[in-house]
């Protein structure tokens, strides 16, 4: 399948940060809570929301909240999603032909 200009540039972006590699590779060991998440990346929850929520645009991670037995908050968590990076001549075929340089 070949992916449009814009679904290239969302996974390249969402990959191009340190912390969002970061993230894919906490998240690939198990799901998390993204608290969880702020404080073994030692930062604060908003920044992590934010990378994460370019993980998520792009597919590569997805969440849901959650209700526990023993809170009455409902917490969100963040688990990887099954994906492979993968680039070829043939997606820039479809998205440049008839451009000429």
């Amino acid at each position: 399948m070949t992916k449009t200009l814009q679904q290239i540039i969302s996974i390249g972006e969402a990959i191009s940060h340190p912390v969002r590699l970061k993230l894919l590779y906490l998240l690939s060991e198990r799901e998390r809570y993204i608290y969880d998440l702020a404080k073994d990346l030692n930062l604060s929850r908003q920044v992590v929301q934010l990378h994460l929520k370019r993980l998520e645009n792009a597919g590569f991670v997805e969440s849901d909240l959650r209700l526990e037995d023993n809170d009455n908050r409902a917490k969100k968590f963040f688990r990887l999603k099954e994906f492979d990076v993968e680039l070829g001549i043939d997606d820039l075929n479809v998205i440049f032909e008839g451009i000429k340089a």
